[in-house]
């Protein structure tokens, strides 16, 4: 089944935030228990801060940049995203998404209830696990080695006052 870029797209606000142009891929037809939506923000266009906690329908939101440059703020932090980058938005967390560039901020985002699946068996899952942990251990590497070097610099120069 083929659904093409725009064909089903129309204009709407989120969370008291800008106009921009979605598309939910698939609605009515996927099984899967997720929405999966293409969302166009123009130049200056915002999602506005919000959370999804609400008790009887708690939803987990990932948001994946195909195009163009942003800002994404979750709890506080402010991450400038492009693309390729991903962020995810945990349950609870305050949340919003700007457009920083001067072209549209066009970006795929996958929502739904959080629940569990075990993928563990699949060959794609092995090798993300064997990814992600060589990239943990690389990055505790780098922390471990700045560390050292900092307490290095810290005994020649004496402690540290706060």
């Amino acid at each position: 089944m083929l659904e093409r870029a725009g064909a089903h797209a129309f204009r709407y606000n989120l969370h008291e935030g800008s106009p921009l142009q979605m598309q939910w891929l698939f609605y009515g037809q996927s099984e899967l228990p997720v929405a999966v939506q293409a969302w166009e923000l123009p130049p200056g266009g915002f999602e506005g801060m919000h959370s999804h906690a609400e008790p009887d329908r708690p939803l987990e939101e990932i948001y994946v940049v195909t195009a163009g440059t942003g800002q994404m703020t979750v709890d506080g932090h402010v991450y400038p995203v492009s693309a390729g980058d991903a962020v995810l938005a945990r349950v609870g967390t305050e949340h919003d998404l700007r457009n920083t560039g001067d072209e549209p901020l066009k970006v795929l985002v996958i929502w739904g209830e959080p629940g569990s699946a075990d993928y563990s068996s699949f060959g794609s899952a092995k090798r993300a696990l064997a990814a992600r942990t060589e990239a943990d251990e690389a990055t505790d590497g780098h922390r471990t080695s700045q560390v050292a070097s900092a307490s290095s610099a810290s005994s020649r120069r004496g402690p540290d006052i706060v």
